[in-house]
């Protein structure tokens, strides 16, 4: 079990950020929800008010842009940003535009008081068997990613899951059919990781999260296979396609020598990097 520093007072406020992971996908639940780790998270942590912003396909930049003042709004005492890897599987993947708006984000929520927990990632190949070219490209672009969040959650104080010596995250008990998103059991696992994580963090957790499956929809071996036929082969196939022709851009930006736009304009709700951090709780 899994509980705040003594004395800690109730969280009021608990938001997640992020992409389908965070949304809850790999997790089904009766009546065609999904469900995730994100709510089991909060029935361990008992904040007064939960607000999941997460959103299947998102990425950085929608964090960054509507996620964040979203969150802000809600006053967040904890909260878990879980983004990123939508990004490293697109042709304009950019790890110097990534570290300045994951950067603004982790800087706004601290500034706002929030205590903050975010992830590393696993080594997809190891889940997930790609193409060679594709597999190698994806762990590069993995291992930048995650530079950048220990970077940035270095910076400004805020607890990282390292989903790579998770125990038993390369289990394939832990992963669903499309081997992309985390099944229930993987969800609990992660939800069991956040807590740990908000409570290293001085943030209560009065509740345990339990790693035995109960409330999902059973998976069958037809599921697998029509995911196959339906989703998996064509998801491959279109990831080979962008990323062919981000590599073809590249060779032809060699040839020219320039480079792609970096800059980025700093929306107004974002604290610029100077701001002192503020340690949850708040005042």
């Amino acid at each position: 079990m899994t509980t705040g520093l003594p004395g800690s007072r109730r969280v009021r406020s608990l938001a997640v950020l992020g992409d389908s992971v965070a949304a809850g996908m790999g997790d089904p639940v009766p009546g065609g929800r999904w469900r995730g780790f994100a709510p089991l998270l909060a029935d361990a942590v008992e904040p007064a008010r939960f607000t999941n912003l997460a959103t299947s396909g998102a990425r950085v930049a929608e964090v960054w842009h509507t996620q964040l003042p979203d969150a802000l709004r809600v006053e967040p005492d904890a909260a878990i940003v879980m983004i990123g890897m939508n990004d490293t599987m697109r042709s304009d993947f950019n790890a110097e535009l990534l570290w300045q708006q994951l950067n603004h984000v982790m800087c706004s929520l601290v500034a706002a008081g929030t205590a903050v927990v975010t992830i590393r990632y696993h080594d997809h190949a190891r889940v997930f068997r790609l193409p060679g070219p594709l597999r190698r490209l994806l762990n590069r672009r993995i291992d930048s990613l995650n530079r950048i969040l220990t970077s940035v959650a270095e910076v400004h104080g805020a607890a990282v899951v390292d989903l790579d010596r998770l125990p038993g995250a390369y289990h394939p008990a832990a992963w669903s059919v499309d081997r992309l998103h985390p099944s229930e059991l993987g969800h609990r696992m992660l939800a069991a990781a956040f807590a740990t994580g908000l409570a290293e963090q001085g943030v209560p957790v009065p509740s345990e999260v339990s790693l035995t499956c109960s409330g999902g929809v059973p998976v069958t071996r037809l599921d697998h296979v029509r995911w196959l036929l339906i989703k998996g082969v064509p998801w491959v196939a279109s990831r080979t396609r962008d990323l062919t022709r981000y590599s073809l851009a590249a060779l032809l930006r060699a040839i020219l020598r320039r480079s792609p736009r970096t800059d980025v304009a700093v929306p107004a709700h974002i604290c610029p990097p100077s701001d002192p951090p503020r340690a949850w709780p708040a005042g």
